[in-house]
């Protein structure tokens, strides 16, 4: 891998944006920032986007539909926020409406400085899409803090969004130009992707403890060492991607049948024949898959045969 060239998941963190997160409760700057013809606002549809041109669509606070505001924070000097708005009361038609995933690849198509900003609002548009109640009392909730909170209007108890960790992990075996990569196939994916395995963490558990036992579940894998990679917000629909590197200490794959239908080991040299040829598709773009693919394999996916 070039030393040059950030990788994926990397890159996404160089266009952080500042959350201005003792503004939420300043109503009056928010009313203020709602009124200036530069804000950028981008509007949610319960948890979908509508993308304009091939593009994530923002526009000026005039052109925005009434609803549930979140102030997402400065870029370059420019408030960004959202609007969350009930699905039925969307502007366009219910089918230009599409979830986050469907507009990854846009984000990665030279426009990945605006990824931070997408994830943050769609995150924050799944949370309040799933939480409709207080677990307490049952009461209804009311959004405050610009977006960050809700709160019970019965029994007054507050709700911040949560954040699932989930585990993604490239695991190896082997030395030199022996040395394998272990890819799965998702039982519901299109014919020839594969990917990295992946899982959520449970109560009590350590994230390396997460990583052992996802793979020995899914693929019946044994791993031993485990090491940090990096992370990658996934508000799909509330995961936050901790993604790691391990070793297998076993390498007879038994897949579970249930979330993986396939798995197997791939050489370096069969993985860059069965990606030019399209017998295998993985991960690109602005995933942190992505990026631990491409460390193992030790160049970026592409060039004919990976597009």
């Amino acid at each position: 891998m070039s030393p040059e060239r950030l990788l994926p998941h990397v890159a996404l963190s160089l266009h952080a944006h500042n959350r201005m997160g003792l503004r939420r409760t300043d109503e009056a700057w928010l009313a203020e920032q709602m009124s200036d013809p530069a804000t950028r606002v981008l509007v949610v549809a319960g948890n979908r986007l509508r993308p304009v041109d091939g593009a994530v669509h923002w526009v000026g606070p005039d052109e925005a539909p009434e609803g549930t505001l979140v102030l997402l924070g400065d870029r370059d000097g420019v408030v960004h926020v959202a609007v969350i708005v009930p699905p039925d009361l969307a502007p366009g038609e219910a089918e230009e409406w599409v979830p986050l995933r469907s507009v990854l690849t846009l984000l990665a198509d030279g426009t990945a400085q605006q990824a931070p900003l997408v994830m943050h609002a769609v995150g924050l548009a799944e949370w309040h899409h799933a939480t409709r109640f207080c677990p307490r009392c049952g009461g209804s909730l009311a959004s405050r803090a610009a977006g960050h909170e809700l709160r019970c209007t019965q029994c007054d108890r507050a709700q911040f969004p949560r954040t699932d960790p989930a585990v993604i992990m490239a695991i190896t075996h082997g030395e030199g130009d022996d040395e394998a990569i272990l890819l799965g196939r998702n039982t519901a994916w299109p014919a020839g992707r594969w990917s990295t395995l992946a899982g959520f963490c449970e109560p009590g558990e350590t994230l390396e403890d997460a990583v052992r036992r996802e793979v020995h579940e899914e693929v019946g894998v044994r791993v031993g060492e485990v090491s940090y990679f990096g992370s990658q917000p996934w508000p799909l629909p509330a995961s936050l991607m901790l993604g790691f590197t391990g070793r297998a200490s076993t390498t007879d794959i038994d897949v579970d049948g249930a979330e993986i239908e396939e798995a197997r080991w791939w050489t370096r040299s069969d993985f860059e024949a069965a990606g030019r040829s399209g017998e295998l598709v993985v991960p690109r773009g602005i995933s942190i898959s992505s990026s631990l693919i491409e460390t193992w394999f030790g160049r970026p996916l592409d060039g004919p045969g990976w597009d």
